[in-house]
């Protein structure tokens, strides 16, 4: 471990090796940092935090503070951070309460600049957040979304895998996986092609995917009887039983298929 005399570091912080903590970061008691981390200068780990391998915590950074809750009673809760994240400046990643105890962020995710992460989060693995995205609590966020800047997610919003989320985007209603949403209100932009290609999808795979959203957003019918379409027409898959089990557990109800009258051009 290698830190700087100026950093504050709790005695009873866990720190692992080839660790780098920069001049006036302060690391509080009951944390745990993982090997070939580096923590920048004014960053703040707050108690509960575990923080895995290589991640990186830029200037600024307040990670597992107290959660902006009024329900909040002083419960030991975590903020769990994957391997090699990236924190940039000025994000603040409340720790969890009472509902699930922690809040938690996969690995090789890049959260941008004055991002906030509220408590009870639940954050896959590979995500992309950028500059000033703001999550409100109890949100769960599956491997690979993109979400565009400035955008702002309701409490217990759920958004699908592969994702991706136009900048300013209001999200109050869940965001089906491997799809682009956008507009206000937030409605469905097509499928996320483009990201799907680059992860590997094969064109067959992305014509399925295509034709499920054909059936859920484009041939007028509600939801439970798209459903029941896309069960009757199009073979089991993975990809397609992902996509029915998401929609079919939506609590809050998912985004509209788009039309031109809840639309805006301004």
């Amino acid at each position: 471990m290698s830190y700087h005399p100026l950093a504050n570091v709790h005695p009873e912080a866990v720190i692992g090796n080839n660790v780098v903590i920069e001049p006036f970061a302060t690391i509080q008691k009951d944390v745990v940092i993982g090997d070939g981390c580096w923590i920048g200068p004014n960053a703040v780990i707050w108690e509960g935090a575990r923080l895995g391998k290589e991640v990186k915590v830029y200037p600024g950074a307040s990670v597992s503070s107290i959660p902006q809750d009024l329900k909040f009673a002083g419960e030991k809760t975590e903020t769990i951070i994957g391997d090699k994240t990236v924190i940039r400046e000025s994000v603040t990643i409340s720790r969890g309460t009472a509902d699930k105890h922690k809040t938690v962020i996969g690995k090789n995710c890049l959260l941008m600049a004055y991002v906030h992460i509220a408590h009870d989060c639940i954050i896959g693995s590979n995500c992309i957040f950028a500059n000033a995205v703001q999550v409100a609590g109890h949100v769960m966020i599956d491997d690979w979304a993109i979400i565009g800047g400035a955008s702002a997610l309701h409490q217990f919003v759920k958004i699908g895998a592969h994702v991706m989320l136009s900048g300013g985007s209001l999200v109050r209603k869940d965001v089906p996986p491997y799809t682009k949403a956008a507009r206000e209100p937030l409605t469905y932009a097509g499928i996320n092609s483009v990201g799907l290609r680059r992860r590997g999808f094969t064109p067959e795979k992305i014509s399925e995917i295509q034709e499920i959203y054909r059936h859920i957003f484009l041939k007028g019918m509600n939801n439970s009887k798209a459903l029941d379409s896309v069960e009757k027409e199009i073979p089991a898959s993975t990809e397609r039983d992902y996509i029915i089990d998401f929609i079919r557990s939506s609590e809050r109800g998912v985004m509209k298929g788009f039309s031109t009258s809840t639309a805006t051009f301004e």
